[in-house]
């Protein structure tokens, strides 16, 4: 059980330590290169992005390829590749890894369609009336930004979130728990005039 859940730890682990910039070089590195890419595809198709992508890095590697053999034929060394230590590196995708992942994205999806007829068929009233609310916010959201906007807001709200509640975590608590507050007397009011609104005690 501890192999399977290993390799989504140490990804788990790389994330946050990205997120919360611990190698500043790394963290800008990711970010600069993941809003480049946003940028690209709000102007360009993504089969363009990625043809041009995939052709700038062929033209870094066929440069440094052709510029090594030179170097190697003028001193007449034999050096060899210049990427053979990642020629030699194994790529291949285990079977088990595979099926270790595969299981836990199931897991997931199942876990997703089983909370989305929970809320549509209304188990639940206060909750199907969050989402109603949420989905209600969300159109008018969509009405403002279009989906590659809102990626970007996105990428860098999560590069700029995590580190901004660290450092100033006590006020956001208790922002959010303002909130919260207010925002669960605003539902209450409005279970009060819905019939059969309030939550059943345990």
């Amino acid at each position: 059980m501890e192999t399977s859940e290993q390799p989504c730890t140490h990804w788990r682990h790389t994330v946050l330590q990205l997120l919360y910039w611990r190698d500043v070089r790394a963290s800008a590195l990711v970010l600069g290169s993941l809003l480049l890419l946003l940028l690209f595809l709000s102007c360009c198709s993504v089969i363009s992005v990625l043809s041009y992508s995939a052709l700038c890095l062929l033209t870094l590697t066929l440069s440094t390829r052709v510029f090594t053999a030179v170097l190697q034929a003028m001193r007449k060394t034999e050096d060899g590749h210049p990427f053979r230590q990642y020629l030699e590196r194994d790529v291949l995708l285990s079977a088990d890894a595979v099926h270790t992942h595969s299981e836990a994205l199931l897991r997931r999806i199942n876990t997703a369609l089983v909370e989305l007829r929970r809320l549509f068929l209304v188990e639940d009233l206060v909750d199907s009336l969050k989402l109603a609310v949420g989905l209600w916010l969300l159109t008018y959201v969509g009405s403002w930004f279009n989906g590659l906007t809102l990626l970007i807001i996105a990428l860098i709200g999560a590069f700029s979130g995590p580190i901004a509640y660290e450092r100033h975590q006590s006020e956001i608590d208790q922002f959010i728990s303002m909130i919260n507050t207010q925002m669960r007397e605003a539902l209450g009011k409005v279970l009060a005039m819905v019939p059969g609104g309030k939550k059943k005690s345990d």
